[in-house]
């Protein structure tokens, strides 16, 4: 399985931060926001990466993160002209994918959570076996601003994007498994009435074909959008909470590819060596101990 990470689009709910710089290259807490979710596909044992970004983006992100040999992954870079939808990133990575089933998530969306590991591996063995896509939710307290996922007796039977009238709370986060076949269903949607290609269109097609499964992530979870200004500083402040009480980090790409064993200690002391006196290296220094 191949991952797409998204990181395109103009930060406008983030604005004046994201003026100059993607907003998944700011900071949350002490590690650029892209680390998180290029950190969620490492964990599921995804290496072989797409980015898509923006034009004036392109280059920061290629700077900050290369080819990804530095942590035992391949990054490939795509550039996304202008905000057209979530759904286009399967058109802008159709050679990509190639005939590969594919992992999708959006670079402002970070997770935690004991059991997440083992959900996203278990996605992958789902769309491997049964040729259908996995989707996940989560509750919120403001569900007209999602996409939001209604049951009936626990099953699922439609997706609408942001309701007024929103049937449930259950709302569809930025984590997507989905088999090859989800090129040629994004080939064939049509842009919504905002002139995007909306991913909730792609999940209404595989619900008709009955090719969905949906996860609900709930007690024992935590997901957060920060790519807004209280989502950006509540996940910061939880990271902090857990990074100092517990004395482990989230999102460390380099202990993922070091424990995986996708890098050797000789890798870890370059980066080390480059930036002695950074916290992070200190961490890596005591990993390597």
């Amino acid at each position: 399985m191949k991952g797409i990470i998204l990181s395109g689009g103009l930060g406008k709910r983030l604005y004046p931060a994201t003026f100059g710089i993607s907003k998944q290259l700011l900071t949350v807490f002490n590690k650029p926001m892209i680390y998180y979710s290029l950190s969620s596909l490492m964990l599921a044992d995804i290496k072989d990466i797409l980015l898509i970004t923006t034009p004036e983006d392109i280059n920061n992100y290629k700077r900050l993160l290369g080819n990804g040999s530095r942590i035992g992954i391949k990054i490939k870079y795509k550039i996304q002209k202008k905000p057209r939808g979530i759904g286009e990133a399967f058109l802008l990575g159709s050679n990509f994918i190639g005939k590969d089933d594919v992992c999708l998530i959006l670079g402002d969306n970070i997770f935690y959570g004991d059991g997440f590991i083992k959900l996203m591996k278990d996605s992958k063995k789902i769309v491997k076996s049964q040729n259908k896509s996995v989707i996940f939710t989560f509750p919120v307290k403001n569900p007209s601003d999602y996409g939001i996922a209604k049951f009936k007796k626990n099953k699922l039977i439609s997706i609408i994007e942001k309701p007024s009238n929103p049937k449930s709370n259950d709302a569809v986060v930025g984590l997507y498994f989905y088999p090859n076949s989800v090129i040629q269903i994004s080939k064939k949607i049509k842009p919504s009435k905002r002139g995007e290609l909306e991913i909730t269109d792609i999940n209404q097609n595989f619900l008709k074909l009955k090719k969905l499964e949906v996860k609900k992530m709930g007690r024992g979870y935590a997901w957060f959008d920060a790519g807004t200004e209280e989502g950006l500083s509540e996940v910061s402040q939880l990271i902090k909470s857990i990074e100092s009480r517990m004395g482990y980090k989230i999102g460390c790409l380099e202990e993922i590819a070091f424990i995986k064993k996708w890098i050797t200690k000789t890798k870890i002391k370059r980066i080390i060596n480059k930036y002695p006196e950074s916290n992070y290296s200190k961490y890596l220094l005591n990993l390597l101990k």
